[in-house]
């Protein structure tokens, strides 16, 4: 059985608050060479879960893409002397709980509407390939805000129904901190839900008047993450794609299939970073986008 941990990274992007990285390695697979979630979701674009921790106590924000991922972050966690977990989780996607079953002893806060999801999609979800088997569900739900304590640390859950309706944020108001899970992502956002573009769009502008200093995403860059996370310029670039995108399809014109080009003047600007595996992105993207367009 291969080691599914051996290219996971620990970086510390912020005192405290260690972040999991996995993926982005030209030419390497976990699971399968035929089309997986975890392989092609995930791991090809690159995939970081996070833990806040304060003394003996950690909040766990996803539980990655595996069993053995989750395994490690308990295991990195006990060895820096944590022995209180909570986990959080940003939403209902695969990549997001496919370790909760190594949190299954612990406190699992989630939206009520990611805990509906996971429920009305839990035969698909155990059946996926690779499976999720059991779908371990969350034990503590809430629906737009949830304020909580991690030692001296203020935390803050809020909805925004971004990338998916059921997205869940970590914000850290004395830091500005700001954990996005999925809905921020670089080098663009996944369109899963194109009949909700419009949604989208107005949940970013909201989060756009927000006083953000940094974010860490759940797919990114792992150098940028590892300084510190993005500025709020990667909220803009998100927020701009989309606009573009609708805009085009709106009015009938060509998408640029090419995400380089397409992106080129948030790339110029440094919001994010060109990545080539987003290209299949954006081209499921446009797909998605004509679509909706049709009605």
């Amino acid at each position: 059985m291969p080691d599914m941990t051996a290219t996971l990274r620990i970086l510390e992007p912020q005192p405290g608050i260690f972040a999991y990285y996995d993926g982005r390695v030209a030419g390497k697979r976990l699971h399968d060479a035929a089309p997986n979630w975890l392989d092609d979701g995930a791991y090809s674009l690159g995939v970081a879960s996070y833990a806040l921790v304060d003394g003996d106590e950690a909040l766990v924000y996803d539980t990655h893409i595996s069993l053995g991922h989750a395994r490690a972050i308990r295991a990195h966690l006990e060895g820096v002397g944590v022995k209180r977990i909570r986990v959080v989780l940003s939403h209902w996607h695969k990549d997001h709980i496919a370790g909760n079953a190594v949190f299954a002893d612990c406190e699992i806060i989630a939206l009520k509407l990611t805990a509906e999801r996971m429920a009305e999609n839990r035969a698909k979800i155990e059946a996926a390939n690779p499976p999720i088997n059991p779908v371990v569900m969350p034990t503590t739900t809430f629906e737009k805000r949830l304020e909580l304590t991690l030692g001296s640390r203020r935390v803050e859950l809020h909805h925004f129904a971004i990338h998916s309706a059921d997205g869940n944020v970590i914000w850290l108001p004395e830091e500005k901190l700001l954990l996005a899970g999925d809905t921020l992502e670089d080098t663009v956002t996944y369109i899963s839900e194109a009949g909700e573009i419009a949604t989208h769009q107005a949940e970013l502008a909201r989060m756009q008047t927000w006083p953000i200093e940094k974010i860490l995403p759940a797919h990114g860059d792992p150098d940028r993450i590892a300084s510190g996370g993005y500025d709020a310029s990667l909220i803009d670039a998100n927020l701009a794609y989309l606009e573009a995108m609708t805009a085009a399809a709106a009015s009938g014109q060509e998408i640029d299939p090419s995400l380089k080009a397409f992106v080129g003047e948030e790339i110029a600007r440094g919001s994010v970073i060109y990545f080539g595996p987003y290209e299949a992105v954006h081209a499921s993207n446009i797909a998605a986008v004509k679509t909706a367009a049709k009605g």
